[in-house]
C-alpha cells in the first residue's frame, strides 16, 4: 500500500454519523448525504464520488467498491489492467423478466424505451472521459429520479441504461467485481471466515474467460464480494501467497 500512494485516489461515501478510523481516509471523506439500498439517491452518492474524483486531472480510471470487496491480484497488476484498458466495465444486459423489463416505468418513454432499458451491476469500472458524462446528465437522470421507484433499483438499471444508450461501443458489458448469486435472492453471498482459502483465492482470480482489449483472458475479475469483516484475518493470511505482495 505505501508504495501504492502517489498512483491511487480513494475516496469514500460514509454514513452520516460515521467517521472513518483510519488517517488514510480522513482528507478524503466526500460530503455525504442519506442513502438508502435500492433508491435514487444511492446514484446521487455515486456522482458525488466520481465528480469529487475528478477534480483530480491526474485521476484516469475509476473504480466503485464497496466495503466488501476485497482485490483479487496485487496493485501492480490491477494498475496495469486498468490504466492500459481500451473499454469501460460497465455491466449491462437486457432480462425480458420481472426483475429486468418488468421494472421499466412506461412513462420513461421516449427518452428511454423499453428496447434501451438495461440492468446490472452496480459495481462499474470507467475512463476519464465517461465519468464526466455521468456526472453532467441532464437528460436520463431526472427520469429515473422521477420514474424509478418501489420495485426499481435505481443502481441496477441507471448506469447499464445510460451507458447502453450512449456509449455502448466503448463497453465491455461486465464488472470487474465477481459476486457469487448461486443462492439467489437479492444480495448476492456473502463469505464467511472458514470459506477462505487459498484455492478460493485461486479460483476467483481464473474462474472464466473474456475479452480484454480484443483479446481472450483468463483474467476477468480484479475485485470480489460479499467479504464480512471476520474473513480479514484469513485475507491477510492468504492473499501474500497468492497475489505475490512483495514481489
Amino acid at each position: 500500500m505505501k508504495g501504492c500512494i502517489q498512483s491511487m485516489y480513494i475516496l469514500i461515501h460514509l454514513t452520516m454519523d460515521h467517521t472513518p478510523r483510519v488517517r488514510f481516509f480522513m482528507v478524503r471523506r466526500i460530503p455525504s448525504k442519506e442513502v438508502h439500498w435500492g433508491k435514487v439517491n444511492m446514484i446521487e452518492a455515486e456522482r458525488r464520488l466520481l465528480a469529487n474524483a475528478l477534480l483530480d486531472i491526474s485521476n484516469q480510471r475509476f473504480v466503485l467498491l464497496s466495503e466488501s470487496c476485497i482485490p483479487l491480484f496485487n496493485f501492480s497488476i490491477v494498475y496495469s489492467y486498468l490504466i492500459n484498458s481500451t473499454q469501460n466495465n460497465v455491466m449491462a444486459f437486457d432480462d425480458p423478466g420481472p426483475v429486468g423489463r418488468g421494472r421499466y416505468n412506461f412513462h420513461m418513454f421516449p427518452n428511454i424505451t423499453l428496447s434501451q432499458w438495461r440492468k446490472g451491476s452496480q459495481w462499474f469500472e470507467m475512463d476519464r472521459n465517461l465519468a464526466l458524462e455521468v456526472v453532467s446528465d441532464q437528460k436520463y437522470f431526472p427520469i429515473f429520479q422521477k420514474y424509478c421507484k418501489g420495485s426499481c433499483y435505481a443502481d441496477e438499471h441507471y448506469m447499464p441504461t445510460f451507458v447502453s444508450i450512449k456509449y455502448w461501443k466503448g463497453n465491455s458489458n461486465r464488472s470487474l467485481t465477481w459476486v457469487d448469486w448461486s443462492k439467489r435472492g437479492p444480495h448476492p453471498a456473502k463469505f464467511l471466515r472458514p470459506e477462505v482459502t487459498i484455492e478460493l483465492l485461486r479460483r476467483l482470480r481464473t474462474e472464466k474467460g473474456c475479452k480484454y482489449n480484443g483479446n481472450n483472458t483468463n483474467v476477468c475479475f480484479l475485485f470480489a464480494r460479499k467479504f464480512l469483516p471476520g474473513t480479514l484475518q484469513r485475507l491477510l493470511m492468504f492473499a501474500p501467497k497468492v497475489m505475490h505482495f512483495n514481489k
